[in-house]
């Protein structure tokens, strides 16, 4: 299977795929996995990883530069329905909106919300942005039986590094551990619930970081290349 990382100028690329060719590797996955700028070998994933570091403004405006890639990511992820996966700012862009320094950035409008800034705190005490470190990832009670998240323990903690998140799903009747959210895969609690994971179909996104995570990274990394096109 041919998996693309797109490189657009934002992203621990090196990283993330040593973490894919490691976590395909181990789970005896056979995928040729390759890092690109070029949006015509973009439209010929069948396996397509945004990832994503930075602003979410300049992120985007990044894949706009480049003629034809944002075009060619909707193709794969939207058209072929082939298995997305969106790691931390990359998860964000598939927000509707991004809000950063007082500007709206409209985002790919695939799951529902807003990217807005945290303002975590235990008993009124704020607590430090950016969310940086290890935290426990909460798995959603729908996604109990996910593959994304088989094999993982019930204590099974991921490495986060971000100041923005995923916000403002309540207002369309969404709610963070299961009812008629079915967006929310996970959370974890830093001064209050924080999503860590959305899932809709073939689209996955995370928002901490799987190649940063050890091994509840690589299980899960491993998982989502046993995901069938």
């Amino acid at each position: 299977m041919k998996l693309v990382i797109v490189d657009y100028g934002s992203g621990n690329l090196r990283s993330v795929k040593n973490a894919l060719q490691t976590a395909a590797h181990n789970a005896d996955l056979p995928h040729q996995i390759m890092v690109s700028s070029d949006p015509d070998i973009v439209a010929t994933a069948e396996y397509l990883v945004l990832p994503g570091v930075g602003a979410f403004a300049d992120c985007k405006a990044n894949l706009i530069k480049i003629d034809g890639m944002i075009a060619a990511i909707e193709h794969v992820a939207l058209t072929l329905a082939r298995p997305f996966l969106g790691i931390c700012v990359g998860m964000q862009l598939m927000a509707e909106i991004g809000e950063e320094g007082g500007v709206k950035t409209a985002g790919f409008g695939w799951i529902n919300g807003s990217i807005t800034a945290m303002h975590p705190s235990i008993d009124e005490v704020p607590l430090k942005v950016p969310h940086m470190g290890w935290n426990q990832l909460i798995i959603s009670d729908h996604m109990a039986d996910d593959m994304l998240f088989d094999g993982l323990a019930a204590d099974s903690r991921v490495y986060f590094l971000h100041g923005y998140h995923l916000t403002g799903y309540h207002q369309a009747g969404y709610h963070l551990t299961g009812g008629d959210d079915k967006q929310i895969a996970a959370w974890t609690d830093y001064g209050g619930h924080i999503v860590a994971a959305v899932k809709t179909d073939n689209l996955t996104g995370v928002q901490f970081h799987p190649e940063k995570s050890q091994m509840v990274g690589q299980r899960i990394l491993a998982n989502w290349l046993s995901y069938t096109c």
